[in-house]
């Protein structure tokens, strides 16, 4: 089974029916999650019961990407005593953040805090972190395994990196908050438009281009048309419950 299952994938406020960016990857029974933003860690549960995963990666600070690792934290320190603790690569702003949210050393109790490195394995995954534009300190990363290449921005603004993080993937998941036109070189943009994100695909040769991060209330298919306009490969904007082949992606 090599599988991604979207935990969730709106942008900047969970919606009814598809919480923020939350994403697990499944390869050789080896469990990994990608962001655990609001409303993330109920889905979880219904795939990895107790929260038992062997590695989780944040991407950087913003709570709609890392708000649920408190609940994780939570549902290991109380649900599971004693466990072993889960390997954990975020930035300090994460760790500061969800420090604020408790007493304690209950974060450092649950997970072994490890900083963002240049390259590690976990499992059959080889892990890169490509540092990209946001608004705070932000990872993307590249997930490899002799069977597939999968790689996800977090958030980010427009950068060549973008394309390197993606190169020859699989599937590259790509954050598409906006939609419409591309603002002028000169605004700082710190975020990317679906074109955008259809572009960077294209330079990138990733055979398969998931959307995610859109704005509530966007539809979907607008995202899609727009992205279509530069890249030509499948296009996806996955939600909550949606669960992608990674090696057929």
């Amino acid at each position: 089974m090599s599988t991604l299952t979207v935990l969730g994938s709106s942008g900047a406020y969970p919606q009814a029916d598809n919480p923020c960016s939350g994403y697990l990857l499944e390869h050789e029974g080896v469990s990994l999650v990608l962001d655990l933003g609001y409303g993330t860690a109920g889905p979880l549960l219904r795939h990895r019961p107790q929260g038992a995963v062997d590695a989780v990666v944040i991407t950087h600070e913003h709570a709609d990407h890392c708000a649920d690792l408190h609940a994780l934290m939570r549902i290991r320190l109380y649900g599971s005593p004693g466990a072993p603790r889960i390997p954990l690569f975020c930035t300090e702003g994460v760790l500061t953040r969800i420090n604020g949210l408790d007493t304690g050393e209950g974060l450092s109790q649950v997970f072994d805090i490890r900083p963002w490195p240049e390259t590690v394995h976990i499992g059959p995954f080889e892990l890169t972190p490509f540092r990209l534009p946001h608004h705070v300190g932000d990872f993307g990363v590249r997930l490899s395994t002799p069977a597939f290449t999968f790689a996800y921005t977090g958030d980010t603004g427009p950068d060549p990196a973008i394309a390197e993080l993606g190169r020859d993937a699989d599937l590259f998941l790509v954050e598409a908050t906006h939609q419409g036109p591309s603002p002028s070189p000169d605004t700082r943009n710190l975020l990317l438009t679906a074109g955008e994100a259809g572009r960077f695909a294209r330079e990138a040769g990733a055979r398969g281009l998931a959307l995610t991060h859109l704005w509530p209330g966007s539809d979907p298919a607008v995202s899609r048309e727009e992205a279509a306009a530069e890249y030509p490969g499948p296009i996806l904007t996955p939600v909550a419950g949606d669960v992608i082949d990674l090696v057929s992606a």
